[in-house]
């Protein structure tokens, strides 16, 4: 026996809150630390709470901009709605580069090979700066163009092609904050990614009200406004990041000697990254379709679906920060060698997901209708809104495992696989699902489909992840 079976249940809770609280500091002091060695279970939260809480600021750009913008009507949150339906094609390249970003820096920390990480850091540089010029153009050039290919009506082309013209526009803002935020977690460095985002959603919450409603100085953008806040927020985030990288103090860096282009990484981080962006152009181009579907049923369905997605999202960013945890690991434990450690940070990182997610389940079928008056008093807009969350939280559970196994081939450098699952999933099952359940229930009917086509990802890549070909993948 020892001196815990003689504690009372109080006690034994204090000495848990006391380890926890522990951990959780020990985590945030951005002090270096080996992923590959120790406690499985403490290296998963150790490298995830950062990683979450990164991701929960991203969760806040989210809801914050919807917040001030529904004040403006549903035309002006079905502006911000269509627009994102578009970003999220720009998402997918975003996401799908960093995914390969932090399959190659992690692999290469954790065989300690440091140049060979700063060098990834270098091409990662180029490739942000090619993609982001490419999208501008376009963006800017045909922004009214693409808010009626999405469906819109002239009243929301006429207000919002501004808002769509600057997001689009900015997109350097938004790649680089992926991609340098991705080279500093495949170090293991998250703190650093996590504290761009509080700089960026702290400068977009000052001026998201200031920008769209004119207080003070500043002048009334409406809708626009918002486009201006999110864009100066993500672009300060960048520079600070680009001085971190460029500062030396941490395990990836940028150095001018490595800044000439290296067709051979080069080509390895794009031949990596075609899976990523493909996996995701695949589940981000689904969304593209269930809000074209949206916009057949009107304005008030768009924003009330909006709403929905941008509440879910709220709570599914911070799980994708546990994601972006497991990627890390599995990436730096099979460069040290070491697959089994990496299988097992995996399912520790599945259950601390599923766990969170279940919880926020619940909540969402408890107070779906008053968690979406928060944004709108609009009732019809509330009732779609509260419908959205009550019938996608159906599938959180499934949602929690399939997440981190998704994330889990991503950061073993098998982006393929899921590039596989998701064209099955989305494009042949979640599309045809949607259009026919919309046609007979209506918006619901597209809520089902996603809760569906979730649900059956989870189980097929558990399934495929199981057979272990993951663990033999080259990067």
């Amino acid at each position: 026996m020892n001196a815990t079976d003689f504690e009372s249940p109080f006690e034994r809770l204090l000495t848990a809150t006391r380890n926890l609280r522990s951990v959780v500091a020990d985590s945030l002091s951005g002090r270096q630390r080996e992923y590959t060695s120790g406690s499985v279970g403490r290296s998963v939260l150790l490298l995830a709470i950062p990683m979450v809480l990164e991701m929960a600021m991203e969760s806040v750009f989210v809801v914050v901009d919807i917040f001030f913008v529904a004040r403006l009507g549903p035309e002006a949150v079905a502006t911000v709605g269509l627009t994102e339906a578009v970003l999220t094609l720009l998402y997918a390249v975003a996401i799908g580069l960093s995914m390969a970003v932090t399959a190659l820096v992690a692999r290469r920390i954790g065989a300690g090979d440091g140049a060979a990480a700063r060098v990834v850091a270098a091409q990662t540089v180029w490739v942000g700066a090619v993609c982001s010029l490419v999208i501008a153009v376009a963006g800017v050039t045909w922004a009214a163009d693409i808010l009626r290919l999405m469906g819109a009506e002239e009243a929301v082309v006429r207000d919002g092609q501004h808002y769509t013209a600057i997001m689009l526009g900015g997109s350097a803002s938004i790649l680089y904050l992926f991609l340098l935020s991705a080279l500093f977690r495949g170090a293991g460095d998250a703190v650093v990614a996590m504290r761009s985002l509080w700089l960026a959603n702290g400068i977009n919450i000052a001026l998201d009200p200031c920008l769209i409603f004119g207080i003070g100085p500043f002048p009334e953008l409406g809708v626009t406004g918002a486009a201006v806040a999110t864009t100066i927020g993500r672009g300060v985030a960048v520079l600070y990041l680009f001085h971190r990288l460029a500062s030396g103090r941490f395990r990836v860096s940028f150095v001018f000697s490595d800044s000439a282009i290296n067709t051979g990484v080069l080509l390895r981080l794009l031949r990596v990254s075609v899976g990523g962006v493909l996996q995701f152009l695949i589940a981000t181009s689904s969304y593209l379709f269930l809000m074209r579907i949206m916009a057949t049923y009107g304005s008030v369905a768009v924003a009330g679906f909006t709403i929905g997605i941008r509440i879910f999202a709220f709570t599914f960013l911070p799980a994708w920060g546990l994601g972006n945890a497991a990627a890390t690991l599995v990436g730096q434990n099979l460069g040290n060698g070491n697959p089994d450690r990496a299988e097992r940070s995996v399912w520790y990182t599945a259950a601390y997901n599923t766990a969170f997610l279940l919880t926020v389940a619940i909540v969402f079928l408890m107070f779906s209708e008053s968690l979406a008056r928060i944004f709108t008093s609009d009732t019809a807009v509330v009732a779609v809104a509260a419908e959205c969350l009550r019938v996608v939280s159906y599938g959180y559970v499934f949602y929690a495992v399939g997440l981190i196994v998704t994330q889990a081939f991503n950061g073993a450098g098998d982006t393929a696989t899921p590039t596989w699952i998701n064209l099955f999933c989305f494009w042949l099952l979640q599309i045809p699902l949607a259009w026919a359940l919309a046609a007979s229930i209506g918006p619901t009917g597209v809520f089902a489909a996603i809760a569906i086509a979730e649900s059956v990802l989870a189980i097929v890549s558990v399934i495929v992840f199981r057979t272990g070909r993951w663990k033999r993948a080259a990067v």
